[in-house]
């Protein structure tokens, strides 16, 4: 595990684009297709217009790129807390990425019907055992918890279905998420945290004993990819 400090979340937003873009590069040297998993909510909204911008964007080969969303809340696309309609506004849209090679999750559908069609759909891409996505980018929330994987849930202990929907009653809403075993196959997984707000969360997820029901960011741990933490000075305040 690598984690890299950064002044503000202007910095740190900088700093995290440049590091995507050169893993892009560097893979893209070797393969065919760069398979990405995209996050949502606040955090990475400055990150995705700094990759739609000059120069990341001239220097990503977008015809490769292949984008996923690691978890949804099941609202409708044209609901303003949709993960993947954030992102189509803020990346998807200003880039030349050919649209049947961008995968969001089916909200319009109901819950576990959409998380049987997305796991379907990555079966095409990976097989049972072996490597998954190239890259997965992973926020973590005030309470610990990432993708859709909130302390106290079940779905944090799921071993065998690779996407999974539950109703979160804290929300009073249906979450949709990928899981452990799914993200933990990535070659590369790096968070984005930033901000005072998530700096106990941090300490104990990294520092404190492991506790996943409590600190659900500690079961990304990647079985043979690389774990990266992208935090600014105010997150990393405690460690």
């Amino acid at each position: 595990m690598e984690v890299h400090i950064h002044k503000n979340p202007t910095d740190l937003s900088l700093a995290l684009a440049g590091w995507i873009t050169e893993y892009i590069e560097s893979t893209l040297k070797d393969q065919e297709r760069f398979t990405f998993t995209l996050t949502g909510g606040s955090s990475p909204k400055e990150l995705y217009t700094l990759l739609a911008s000059s120069p990341f964007r001239e220097r990503i080969d977008w015809q490769r790129m292949h984008i996923f969303w690691g978890d949804e809340r099941a609202v409708p696309f044209t609901d303003d807390r949709n993960n993947a309609k954030m992102t189509y506004a803020t990346l998807i849209d200003k880039v030349p990425i050919p649209p049947e090679q961008v995968h969001r999750m089916r909200t319009e559908l109901e819950p576990t019907q959409a998380a049987a069609e997305y796991e379907g759909l990555l079966h095409n891409y990976f097989d049972t055992e072996g490597p998954t996505f190239d890259l997965v980018l992973n926020g973590m929330g005030e309470d610990g918890h990432t993708l859709s994987l909130f302390p106290g849930q079940a779905v944090i202990h799921e071993t065998q279905a690779w996407v999974k929907a539950y109703y979160l009653a804290a929300q009073e809403m249906y979450r949709i998420t990928m899981t452990a075993p799914l993200v933990n196959r990535a070659g590369r997984v790096a968070f984005l945290t930033f901000g005072s707000a998530k700096a106990h969360a941090l300490r104990e997820v990294l520092k404190g004993p492991r506790n996943v029901d409590l600190y659900p960011s500690q079961i990304i741990q990647p079985a043979s990819g690389a774990l990266h933490w992208f935090v600014d000075e105010a997150a990393a305040a405690g460690l």
